[in-house]
């Protein structure tokens, strides 16, 4: 195969979700409910990349991603590019970040929590991004963001 071949087949409109570690490709697929799609989804797993040794792309057709969606993503998969496709161009390039403040992403992992005890959504913030620190506002525990659970 030449250099310059796609390795997934191109879309016409929609996202690329690209250097997903390829160890979370499917938390990425699950978290965005893609299996619920009617669009194309294409998902290519431990494909070669100079960054990350070995990485997950999905192309998904005609789905562009609410600043919301893109936020559960930064959960699993910081760093994560996400490409927006319009007539097979890259219209726009965003780099996925943890946001400051998780609204009803993840679990508290202190089951005296209120928020394990009652029907609300957690509440955290995000203390140290470089280390992947949350800080639950009900309960003040901090948690490692690789250790937690969705909500």
């Amino acid at each position: 195969m030449g250099k310059k071949e796609l390795q997934v087949v191109a879309i016409e409109n929609g996202t690329v979700i690209d250097h997903i570690p390829a160890d979370k490709t499917y938390q990425v697929v699950g978290l965005l409910h893609l299996h619920e799609l009617d669009e194309q989804v294409t998902i290519g797993y431990n494909l070669p990349s100079s960054k990350l040794g070995k990485k997950g792309i999905i192309k998904i057709s005609n789905k562009f991603f609410t600043d919301e969606e893109i936020s559960r993503l930064s959960v699993v998969a910081p760093k994560i590019v996400l490409n927006m496709i319009k007539n097979y161009e890259v219209v726009e390039k965003k780099m996925v970040e943890t946001p400051d403040e998780l609204h009803g992403i993840v679990k508290c992992n202190n089951p005296k929590c209120i928020t394990n005890n009652e029907p609300m959504d957690t509440f955290f913030t995000v203390v140290n991004k470089e280390k992947g620190v949350l800080k639950c506002h009900y309960c003040d525990m901090e948690q490692d963001i690789d250790k937690v659970e969705l909500q």
